[in-house]
């Protein structure tokens, strides 16, 4: 991969775990709207999870946490988010095959998370990025083909001379790869079985530095 000068990372579920974002969703908000509402945890929970599924992951309001906040009267986010900062935690190999990457080539985030959760989730590794773009803050819409289009114009660069790696399949694989970006879809639970497949991070540095 001679012709590589830039890689693309995906951020929840390839630099970092689910745990802050699940803290957020499933016992932050839960917990602020059995509160208001007097009723017990459980019974919010439920309810609030019925509410994500009628909106769906297909929809900008799915990942807009301004959206959700609002909707169950719960005001603004930022110290629900503040107070589960604790829960930012990196995949074991990230900050070795950051740091070995950032000597070759020029990194950037290309993420479907909002900014909110983004400044939360990149806190302690951000200087390795020399841009960070969010599809649903920035573009108004979900990780397609176009985004990655976008993302190269902002950058200056060739698709490819691209190399983004996720862990969904149709956002991070299947979208770069139709304008021309080199994707590797990143299973670390080994389902997918694909060539182009990778059960870790440090397998990209194989990749790319041979």
């Amino acid at each position: 991969m001679d012709e590589i000068k830039l890689v693309s990372f995906d951020v929840e579920g390839t630099l970092v775990t689910p745990d802050f974002s699940y803290s957020i969703w499933f016992e932050a908000i839960p917990q602020r709207y059995a509160e208001r509402n007097g009723i017990d945890f459980e019974q919010a929970r439920k309810i609030v999870e019925e509410e994500y599924q009628k909106v769906g992951d297909q929809r900008l309001e799915w990942y807009d946490i301004k959206y959700w906040f609002g909707k169950f009267g719960l005001g603004v986010p930022n110290l629900a988010m503040k107070r589960c900062q604790g829960r930012v935690c990196y995949y074991p190999e990230v900050r070795d095959v950051l740091s070995s990457l950032s000597g070759r080539y020029k990194l950037i985030v290309a993420s479907g998370s909002p900014r909110e959760f983004l400044r939360h989730l990149l806190r302690d590794i951000e200087p390795y990025f020399a841009e960070v773009f969010s599809s649903i803050s920035d573009y108004k819409q979900l990780k397609t083909s176009d985004f990655y289009l976008k993302v190269c114009q902002a950058m200056e660069i060739q698709p490819e001379q691209v190399v983004h790696v996720g862990d969904n399949w149709q956002f991070d694989f299947v979208a770069p790869k139709e304008v021309g970006i080199h994707a590797f879809h990143l299973d670390r639970r080994e389902k997918t079985n694909h060539q182009d497949s990778l059960m870790s991070l440090a397998q990209l540095e194989t990749h790319l530095l041979g």
